[in-house]
């Protein structure tokens, strides 16, 4: 048993998830001393206020976004991830003398979420939305509230997209579900720090960029099935932190002026090859395949679609223009990452020479040196 455990349980999450909430993510509390015990709320939708009185020690996420924010602000590893294959660690590798061991990180969705497994990894926090285990995997609101005053609270909120119709409460931008992040964990200058690197980061891109009228309309999809010949369609002009890249990067919604819809837990619907070959996108955006090399998503994707009749007359696979769109989620680093692999992808003769963020700079960011 971890010697802090006795003060850790008495995080006090705010009462039952409601999923009309719509709450400002203010904050009260925030910079507190907490080594004479003294307590600190940070308030996020859906839940409200959210009592701290120190930064999480152990903690889990569900999904990546949030483990690659705790992970940022110098909080360590999350116990627990939604899918390894998901999580798009391989960020990790290129920050100098940062280690990150996905063999300490349980899988917490192989046949669903198991409560059981809360209780397992026995987390401080849950950095988590919970209207995610209710939507998705059939948890009941008494199973949230039983987890969060055993063990400790829920913080979170679901923004990879903005499409999905249980969500009727505030989305945060990238940088604002940051700041609230940072404030559990009493991490400010790291914040600010990647504010700063961001800005930066923003700036080159935006000095570098083409004119508008040369910049290539996009469309990022995701495999329906095995063949890698229908898709889920995504728009990225919707807000959703999981395309961010593509809007600071000035890319055209090849699906803006379209009636096809854009995916969420309840729409389904897949594009076929004819629909893709009627919008004819420049550029097509393939996500799942996250961690492959150039040689390994060249085979799975662009070979069969080359190879096909219909998708071989698309602009974007003559031109050869179809790109690895990475992970679903994604926290700070995640995301310079990976919008530097897709600034040098779709515009070769602009960045094909541009470092986007400092490795080194990020590392001494995580490990506090800085």
């Amino acid at each position: 048993m971890r010697s802090s455990e006795t003060t850790r349980r008495q995080f006090i999450g705010s009462g039952a998830v409601t999923g009309g909430m719509l709450l400002a993510g203010c904050i009260s509390g925030g910079g507190t001393d907490t080594s004479s015990g003294e307590t600190y709320t940070v308030s996020i939708a859906p839940m409200g206020e959210v009592e701290f009185d120190g930064p999480p020690e152990e903690w889990t996420a569900l999904l990546p976004t949030y483990a690659d924010m705790g992970f940022a602000l110098g909080g360590g590893q999350t116990l627990g991830i939604q899918n390894h294959a998901r999580f798009g660690t391989d960020a990790y590798e290129e920050l100098p003398g940062i280690e990150f061991d996905e063999d300490d990180v349980v899988e917490l969705t192989e046949g669903g979420v198991d409560r059981e497994l809360f209780y397992e990894m026995n987390a401080d926090a849950h950095f988590i939305d919970p209207h995610i285990l209710t939507h998705w995997y059939g948890w009941e609101q008494s199973d949230v509230d039983k987890v969060r005053d055993e063990l400790g609270p829920f913080f979170g909120n679901f923004i990879r997209r903005h499409s999905d119709e249980w969500h009727d409460y505030r989305y945060y931008s990238l940088y604002e579900a940051l700041e609230l992040m940072a404030e559990v964990f009493q991490a400010r200058d790291r914040y600010e720090a990647y504010v700063a690197l961001h800005d930066d980061m923003l700036t080159t891109i935006d000095e570098r960029l083409p004119p508008a009228e040369e910049r290539p309309n996009a469309m990022l999809l995701y495999p329906a099935s095995g063949s890698g010949l229908e898709f889920f369609p995504f728009r990225f002009d919707d807000g959703g932190i999981s395309t961010k890249q593509w809007r600071d990067l000035g890319l055209t919604d090849a699906l803006a002026e379209t009636d096809v819809g854009h995916y969420s837990y309840t729409d389904r619907g897949t594009l076929d090859l004819e629909t893709l070959l009627d919008i004819d996108p420049e550029v097509l955006l393939v996500r799942n395949h996250g961690g492959e090399s150039d040689s390994e998503f060249r085979e799975a994707v662009l070979e069969p679609l080359q190879d096909d009749p219909v998708a071989n007359e698309v602009q974007a696979v003559q031109d050869e223009a179809v790109y690895n769109a990475g992970y679903l989620d994604q926290g700070p680093i995640i995301n310079y990452y990976h919008t530097e692999r897709a600034a040098k992808d779709i515009y070769p003769d602009a960045f094909a020479d541009a470092t986007l963020f400092d490795r080194e700079r990020v590392a001494e960011i995580v490990s506090g040196e800085f």
